[in-house]
């Protein structure tokens, strides 16, 4: 999606721990939903909010807009998964867009030892996998794209 990573090349990656708050829109029109009660999780998420509200390729954007029902393969009941953004483009594209870290993007490596910490990737990456596949379903039966943005594609530097 070439709006979103233009957004990639100006983002500064967020100093310490996670953090949280309210973010108030600028341009508060532009917002699906409650435009004063926007609530970001990281430093990423704000950032990715301040570059929606800011830049005018972006039509309209929401955050966490709805709940996708998925089922957990950890323990096989139903759950509500809420996809971080939902944007539309100038280029009329409506795009879902899921803010992870890369390390929960992919299969942990196998171990020999089982490990509490591997335990817990394990299990992370299997309920995003049944999180995102049923968000590509949902986008699918849209025509709508869905998206995962990580630190890769979020703290590219410029080109000089």
């Amino acid at each position: 999606m070439r709006v979103v990573l233009q957004y990639t090349l100006f983002i500064r990656k967020g100093v310490g721990k996670f953090y949280s708050g309210k973010y108030q829109c600028k341009f508060p029109e532009k917002y699906k939903g409650d435009s004063s009660s926007i609530t970001y999780r990281s430093s990423w998420e704000l950032n990715c909010m301040s570059y929606f509200d800011k830049n005018p390729d972006i039509i309209w954007w929401a955050s966490e807009p709805f709940p996708i029902g998925y089922r957990s393969p950890i323990d096989g009941k139903k759950h509500r998964y809420f996809v971080d953004f939902l944007i539309k483009t100038s280029n009329k594209e409506v795009i879902m867009i899921e803010v992870k870290p890369y390390g929960q993007t992919h299969a942990p490596k196998a171990q020999k030892r089982l490990t509490k910490k591997y335990l817990n990737e394990v299990k992370t990456w299997g309920v995003n996998q049944a999180k995102w596949e049923a968000a590509v379903e949902y986008c699918k039966d849209r025509n709508w794209k869905f998206q995962i943005l990580t630190e890769k594609e979020l703290f590219k530097k410029s080109p000089k």
